[in-house]
């Protein structure tokens, strides 16, 4: 072999290299944000099973406040579905989306829980529901936290997929641009809760 046919070969085989550890940090890296989606999954589920037992709590208390309590149920079933929905496909934005309105009905109506609440003193004073509060509000917290480990993935993986030359093998192999979960997706939904009495 000449000199030349030589230096081709060690310049092809490292273009081959580097080509399989671009694809291979890609993968690690979509992988990254399904199982941050599962951390999300774990305290969403640990929300909605706590979400049953506050209205419970609550009903018998707020007789009056039929409609509130059942679009907290409401919301609570519409964001499950979409749980459900992005666990197949943590890295697609149309799941994601989903996800986000979904939690942003269950914020709303729980925000106009929370202010109903204020007008039940009897009910504000009830252990259970301080104990169940108290625990929804430390998943919540626990929500926002995984929300940002995933969103996190999601902005490592769309980076390495999108700078050059790494988005040339994602472009190569289909990789396509995940979704980032925001708590709220439109104006509407960021204003703050109006009870009237």
């Amino acid at each position: 072999m000449t000199t030349p046919s030589i230096l081709i070969l060690i310049i092809g085989a490292l273009l081959l290299f580097w080509a399989v550890g671009a694809y291979n940090r890609l993968v690690r890296l979509r992988n990254e944000i399904g199982n941050a989606f599962a951390q999300i999954d774990v305290q969403l589920k640990r929300r909605h099973d706590l979400i049953p037992n506050l209205i419970e709590v609550a009903r018998k208390y707020m007789e009056h406040e039929r409609e509130t309590l059942e679009r907290v149920t409401a919301a609570r079933a519409q964001v499950i579905a979409a749980t459900d929905l992005v666990k197949s496909k943590p890295n697609q934005s149309g799941p994601i989306m989903s996800l986000g309105m979904a939690e942003g009905v269950l914020a709303n109506a729980m925000g106009r829980f929370n202010a109903v609440l204020e007008s039940y003193p009897e009910l504000k004073a009830d252990q259970r529901l301080k104990d169940l509060s108290e625990e929804l509000t430390h998943t919540e917290n626990k929500v926002a936290f995984s929300r940002q480990l995933f969103n996190d993935a999601s902005l490592d993986y769309n980076n390495a997929a999108q700078q050059f030359p790494t988005n040339v093998v994602a472009g190569l192999f289909s990789f396509q641009t995940a979704a980032m979960l925001q708590a709220t997706t439109s104006e509407a939904e960021r204003n703050p809760v109006k009870v009237s009495f």
